[in-house]
């Protein structure tokens, strides 16, 4: 098994058809490294049980995670045992991305696996807060970017029709992950501009762009194509509410 963890960890890169090498870790985005992060972060899992439980929460995927503590010195100390225990495993937290947030009655809020968590106060009980979570803005510029490559000018030799296939397969996807949480604004956000992509996409195709296109092509006419809609697909999850 090491033999094989080592041939992983030196096989390089394949880019453009070109083997480069590497110098430490594994490439971002490689299939092979959350187990590899796995692997090598089993020890902060069981030196965070051992020593540093009663700090607060350790939770992790792969190489991301966050301590869930109760006061700021708790996370300050939260900060510098995990600091301790990646050390020997020649392992440290990035700069950039690493910081301790206050989550009480909503002040600051963090992104978490695509996620952004932040408590907002009830509208029925005020005083009340809840942890929402919904996409962050990282995840929605990424989704942006894949529709707009999508209905790019590049592709208006397709037919509409498969484009909007290929749209929906993709916005499938994405929001069967961010449907369980608060995302229902996100949602509708995401669907006025996978419209208005499309109306653009279909203006310039059949000639008819800079000429009050939206009112030929709204979403009425979006449905009939059969797009898919993300609004009323959330599924929200367990809330928790503190005073």
């Amino acid at each position: 098994m090491l033999r094989l963890l080592r041939a992983w960890l030196r096989m390089g890169v394949l880019e453009d058809g070109v083997t480069a090498e590497t110098g430490t870790g594994t490439p971002q985005g490689s299939p092979i490294s959350p187990l590899l992060g796995n692997v090598a972060l089993h020890v902060l899992d069981g030196e965070w049980a051992r020593t540093s439980s009663r700090l607060g929460v350790l939770v992790r995927f792969a190489d991301d995670f966050v301590v869930l503590c109760r006061t700021r010195a708790a996370a300050e100390e939260a900060l510098r045992q995990v600091t301790a225990i990646l050390a020997p495993l020649g392992l440290q937290l990035h700069p950039d991305k690493t910081r301790i947030v206050r989550l009480t009655r909503g002040e600051q809020g963090f992104d978490f696996l695509g996620f952004h968590h932040h408590k907002v106060e009830s509208w029925r009980w005020r005083g009340r807060y809840y942890l929402h979570r919904w996409p962050s803005d990282r995840a929605m510029r990424q989704i942006r970017a894949k529709v707009r490559e999508a209905t790019s000018r590049r592709e208006v030799g397709r037919a509409v029709e498969w484009v909007v296939a290929d749209l929906n397969h993709l916005l499938r996807g994405w929001g069967a992950y961010f449907r369980y949480g608060n995302s229902g604004r996100k949602f509708a956000q995401l669907d006025s501009y996978v419209q208005e992509r499309l109306a653009i996409f279909a203006s310039i195709k059949h000639g008819r762009h800079g000429r009050n296109w939206q009112r030929h092509y709204t979403w009425a006419w979006a449905t009939r194509l059969g797009t898919y809609r993300l609004s009323k697909t959330t599924r929200n999850g367990t809330a928790h509410a503190v005073r």
